[in-house]
């Protein structure tokens, strides 16, 4: 496996070092508590890392998966008026 395959561009969470490689997204996961990692997103991205780890899956979907994980659940911003 090649968890040190990096990201086209490195995902930013708001706190701490940015996610570089899948070896940092897959550490970030697995420093979260066990029921929020076993939450479906969060296991999407993990699917979506091995894959990309074992090379027979999309780097991009990883980091994706990644971007979106931690945004589940929560609101979307309503969109601007339209003028």
């Amino acid at each position: 496996m090649s968890w040190f395959i990096e990201f086209d561009e490195p995902i930013e969470l708001g706190k701490g070092k940015p996610l570089c490689t899948l070896r940092d997204a897959a550490n970030y996961i697995t420093a979260l508590p066990r029921a929020v990692a076993e939450l479906e997103h969060w296991q999407t991205a993990i699917a979506c890392l091995i894959a990309a780890a074992e090379k027979r899956g999309i780097v991009m979907r990883a980091r994706i998966a990644m971007m979106q994980a931690p945004q589940a659940g929560k609101p979307q911003p309503a969109p601007p008026p339209r003028s």
